[in-house]
């Protein structure tokens, strides 16, 4: 055990000496991520989802005068480090649809989420696409219901979408369809390519409708199953926000005010869902002007730290903070703030990560690159435009960088060790300050 400390030392004290490159590319990142354990595993090594959001991806490239704006996007995410970008495979009716009508997709739409996905791939990020949204923005689950309502199905509220049959004939087609893409520019079917880390059913689902759960449980196990019937290769999540519910009733206290209808731990619990996502936004859960920051910053201490522990413990899963972010809109905002904001996430996430832990990264709300001025909801951060948030993005990238390299080196160490027939070295795998 000493001599393997003595390693990780020594390897920490070489990799920081030596002149780290951010770029995505410092170990392969072809391949299909796994899970293994609570850690990612691609190639054989630890991965770390350090990343963004953006979800207008598919809805810019759709026009091919933005393109170059997707392109710099992407290259400068990776030129910071990053390795992971979520987006959006759905846009159902209304304007510029994918969707549409149900199973009538719009190619020029789809082409644009082709490009995406190949830029991504030039640039060494992994995708996660969403297929539906529990929002009315870019259609949600009202365009489902109303769907169905015109075809003769008697619903009556969104939530329907969860249980008629009909509606969910809907959606199961539409992930067939996604899955079953040929891509127009790479040239491969999106389930059979590596660029794609991870499905994710929905943007956070709810159901207020049943403050029981049962209803989303119904409905995540279903789809999991759908969705693993027809793609073995690629990871599935059901793009929870982290809202706890009845199998853990000890740990509703610390939900934000209001009925959700999902169950973080029962949920993640589904056979096919393969990792925990939590979302946090405590200026949007916490509106009432008595919340002071410090309340909102200890409520988000708290909330990661649970989730953390939870994944590691009782889930026993990876677990991503897939949305976080601090808005610029909001008063009294100050970019000091934002930084702690992403310094808090971060180094949760850094401390769980070193010791090989469950946390395996975050992704910011939300990236924009030049001229998307349009798509600036006050979360939004352009990499190329020097900010102190965009330096503690580049910092977190380095630590994850670094970790991912120690954890390389000594597996490298022990196939070198077995290999000249020493046996295996022996130890949990975790990383010292």
């Amino acid at each position: 055990m000493k001599k393997l400390l003595g390693l990780i030392t020594f390897l920490a004290i070489v990799i920081q000496q030596s002149s780290l490159e951010l770029g995505a590319d410092a170990l392969p990142n072809d391949g299909f991520v796994r899970t293994k354990g609570v850690q990612f595993n691609l190639n054989g090594y630890p991965f770390y989802a350090n990343g963004f959001n953006a979800y207008w991806l598919m809805y810019e490239s759709a026009d091919p005068s933005q393109r170059s704006k997707i392109s710099a996007a992407l290259q400068d995410a990776s030129r910071h480090g990053l390795t992971v970008a979520r987006t959006w495979a759905f846009s159902d009716g209304g304007y510029r649809p994918l969707q549409s009508s149900p199973g009538s997709y719009n190619e020029d739409m789809f082409q644009g989420l082709d490009f995406a996905i190949a830029e991504a791939r030039s640039h060494g990020i992994k995708i996660i696409l969403s297929f539906a949204n529990n929002y009315d923005s870019f259609g949600g689950r009202k365009q489902y219901v109303d769907w169905a309502r015109s075809q003769g199905r008697p619903v009556s509220s969104e939530d329907d979408f969860f249980t008629d049959s009909l509606v969910k004939d809907f959606y199961k087609n539409h992930i067939t369809a996604v899955l079953n893409r040929f891509n127009t520019f790479t040239k491969v079917h999106y389930k059979d390519d590596s660029t794609i880390m991870a499905w994710e059913l929905m943007n956070e689902p709810r159901c207020p409708s049943d403050p029981t759960g049962r209803t989303i449980q119904a409905w995540i196990t279903e789809m999991a199953a759908h969705v693993k019937s027809l793609d073995r290769n690629h990871l599935l999540e059901a793009g929870l926000e982290g809202f706890y519910g009845q199998s853990s009733p000890q740990s509703k206290t610390l939900n934000p005010p209001g009925q959700f209808g999902t169950d973080f731990i029962a949920n993640n619990r589904i056979p096919g869902i393969d990792f925990a996502t939590v979302h946090s936004y405590p200026d949007e859960w916490f509106t009432d002007a008595s919340a002071s920051e410090q309340f909102k910053m200890d409520f988000l201490n708290k909330w990661i730290d649970a989730h953390i522990q939870d994944a590691q413990n009782v889930l026993r899963k990876p677990i991503i903070v897939a949305e976080f972010g601090k808005s610029m809109k909001k008063q009294g905002y100050s970019s000091a703030e934002r930084d702690i904001v992403f310094n808090t996430v971060y180094s949760k996430i850094y401390e769980s990560a070193k010791r090989g832990g469950a946390a395996a990264g975050g992704l910011f709300w939300q990236l924009l690159g030049n001229g998307m001025d349009n798509f600036q909801d006050g979360y939004g951060i352009i990499l190329n435009q020097s900010s102190s948030t965009v330096n503690v993005i580049a910092q977190q990238s380095r630590k994850l960088t670094l970790i991912r390299k120690i954890f390389a080196r000594m597996i490298n160490v022990e196939k070198w060790k077995r290999a000249r027939g020493h046996g295996q070295v022996r130890g949990h795998h975790k990383i010292k300050n």
